[in-house]
């Protein structure tokens, strides 16, 4: 009897949680920032899955000026699609404002456009924007962004500050040194990895490598720009004109008295426009 009902309980508790964690039908289109040609526009696109009277919305909170966002984005949508593209800048104010929030849940494809993530999270972080980017991602539709609407997309966002190191750099990190990238939460979209942009162009290596570090057991992901990937479920698609740097599986990593990073080897990855991997080995 005992055996029993603790199957019964087990049971519950798997289905009970299979619908509240449900999983997504839409894909995460994740841009390393930089110019945005027409043809990594028209793959977006073609990820999103637009019919005629879909639309799509425009969260340009990173930035310091919403319209110049809306306006860039704007023409460069224009070139490859005709759909409406709404504008949503939500302020602390507006995060329950039901109209915005009803149009974002609903829209098919969502854009978060470049600046400073932190910037974006401090407005959007345990509010009815979060849950709602969730619910339009959970119905089918895609979410994309570039530069600091990349950081975002991963549940351990990288700030871009320097905690020990020289806080005076802002492109790179000049130390491989423990207890220096500073991580806060972000939109929790993409959960088994970490993501970095601009990659290539501004050698990242020394923060990507400072996160595989501090999360040996999540993939690290540097997006160069005009490049991105595309993500569904734990499959990933390279697209765009440069590369994509994964690490994974650090080998016997240990952190000196002193602080530093050391490791004997990990697995070290370059992809290029066709090339696709998965988040899981």
């Amino acid at each position: 009897m005992k055996q029993l009902l603790t199957a019964i309980f087990t049971a519950l508790t798997f289905f009970s949680g299979a619908g509240y964690a449900q999983v997504a039908k839409g894909n995460l289109f994740i841009i390393g920032g930089g110019d945005r040609p027409a043809s990594l526009m028209r793959e977006m696109v073609a990820t999103s899955r637009l019919k005629p009277t879909d639309y799509v919305v425009l969260l340009p909170m990173s930035g310091l000026n919403a319209d110049t966002s809306f306006y860039y984005f704007n023409q460069d949508m224009k070139t490859v699609c005709s759909n409406v593209v709404a504008n949503l800048n939500f302020k602390a104010s507006d995060v329950n404002n039901k109209k915005w929030l009803d149009s974002l849940e609903n829209a098919k494809l969502i854009f978060i456009s470049g600046g400073d993530q932190e910037r974006f999270m401090k407005i959007v972080l345990n509010t009815p924007v979060y849950t709602a980017i969730h619910k339009a991602y959970q119905k089918g539709a895609t979410i994309s962004g570039s530069s600091a609407g990349a950081a975002v997309m991963s549940k351990l966002m990288i700030t871009g500050n320097e905690l020990v190191g020289d806080t005076t750099l802002k492109s790179t990190f000049r130390k491989l040194q423990d207890k220096n990238l500073d991580i806060k939460p972000g939109l929790d979209l993409l959960t088994n990895a970490i993501i970095d942009q601009h990659f290539v162009v501004r050698s990242r290596y020394n923060r990507l490598l400072s996160a595989i570090a501090k999360y040996p057991d999540l993939a690290c992901i540097g997006i160069d720009e005009s490049t991105a990937i595309v993500v569904t479920g734990n499959k990933v698609k390279v697209v765009g004109e440069s590369q994509v740097i994964v690490i994974k599986r650090p080998v016997d990593l240990k952190i000196t008295d002193r602080g530093l990073i050391k490791m004997k080897d990990l697995q070290f990855s370059i992809f290029t426009a066709g090339d696709s991997f998965s988040l899981t080995n």
